[in-house]
């Protein structure tokens, strides 16, 4: 493992009392493509300009190639291309003139040759002698991320990189992207896209109202045979009354409790991608954690839990023993799903 961003507890406060950030703890390798995933305010910005040395943390540490991004803020900084999202250029000048600039202000000795590459892979050099403020907003963006690459940062960090951008822009840029990782560059993107997110990054996480959830990577096999993977924040396997509030509050379906089956419901709040499997009742499941998340773990009915490592496979199947279990004649499964669990019309 070698890696290039280290975070450990890091938290925001404000002086209002607002947590805009609970203390996260996260590790990047060097190389790797990790996309930020969230609704607005959830907090994406917040980290990246902590991480960037923007904001000050409150408390915690984070750390670019083993330097601290407040203690040693240059060595630091020197080594991060940040692209915002808000589009903020030298109106009058040029895209040459303005990449030339930002690489100069890191102390980075000309490089006509390297820039003149940079604008040529985001389709800028046949503008790079004409004003920024005669180009579309989608060109805007583009010199930005060339201002970000000007100093040849090994981490880049992009912040929302595709809003308001059209689709051959946003093809140039993942492909920009791919090669940047190619050549060792370690990207950090935030994006609202889950599709963009599974299709370009090595590792995804979620963020919501502050806190960072891990998503893991499970590989599902029935009957020996392969299946799907599942990225998510877990997975519930249940019966169609076992563990029904967990099933439903993931998404899951109402099955009557006469279908023999087991359901496999993904918890994944943040994106539709995934649905819910039904199987035979009789079918055997294999679960297989594929990510290298050190803090998973298999429960059974939500009590404590064994935790589990890449490489770790879960057998699941029905049971050869019965429970029988004590029920009035006059009781009902669906009154008890609108009464218990608020279901439909009551």
């Amino acid at each position: 493992m070698d890696p290039v961003i280290t975070l450990n507890g890091l938290t925001k406060t404000y002086v209002s009392g607002l947590v805009a950030l609970h203390p996260i703890d996260l590790t990047i390798e060097r190389g790797e493509i990790f996309a930020l995933l969230g609704p607005n305010g959830a907090g994406k910005t917040t980290l990246i300009s902590m991480v960037c040395g923007i904001v000050t943390p409150t408390a915690g540490q984070a750390l670019i190639d083993g330097h601290d991004v407040v203690r040693d803020y240059r060595a630091a900084r020197a080594r991060v291309g940040l692209v915002p999202q808000e589009l903020a250029t030298e109106t009058f000048e040029t895209p040459w003139a303005s990449t030339r600039y930002s690489r100069g202000m890191f102390g980075c000795p000309p490089n006509p040759a390297y820039l003149e590459q940079v604008l040529r892979d985001l389709s800028l050099w046949n503008k790079a002698h004409d004003k920024i403020q005669t180009l579309s907003g989608g060109m805007k963006r583009r010199v930005m991320i060339a201002k970000a690459l000007a100093h040849e940062p090994s981490v880049l960090f992009l912040d929302e990189p595709t809003a308001g951008v059209d689709v051959e822009l946003r093809a140039d840029m993942w492909a920009l992207v791919r090669r940047l990782r190619d050549q060792g560059v370690t990207i950090i993107l935030t994006t609202h896209y889950i599709e963009e997110a599974e299709d370009m990054a090595d590792r995804i996480g979620v963020i919501s109202k502050g806190t960072l959830a891990r998503m893991i990577e499970l590989k599902i096999a029935i009957q020996g045979r392969f299946v799907t993977n599942l990225r998510g924040d877990g997975l519930i396997v249940s019966s169609p009354t076992g563990s029904t509030a967990y099933s439903l509050s993931a998404g899951g379906p109402i099955i009557d409790p006469a279908v023999q089956s087991l359901i496999l419901t993904p918890i994944c709040p943040h994106t539709l991608t995934h649905r819910p499997l039904i199987v035979p009742g009789n079918a055997e499941i294999d679960v297989t954690l594929t990510s290298k998340d050190d803090g998973a773990m298999t429960t059974l009915d939500g009590q404590v839990g064994v935790a589990i490592v890449q490489g770790d496979t879960i057998e699941i199947k029905t049971s050869e023993h019965r429970t029988r279990l004590i029920r009035f004649p006059e009781s009902n499964y669906y009154d008890v799903l609108r009464e218990k669990l608020k279901w439909g019309d009551r």
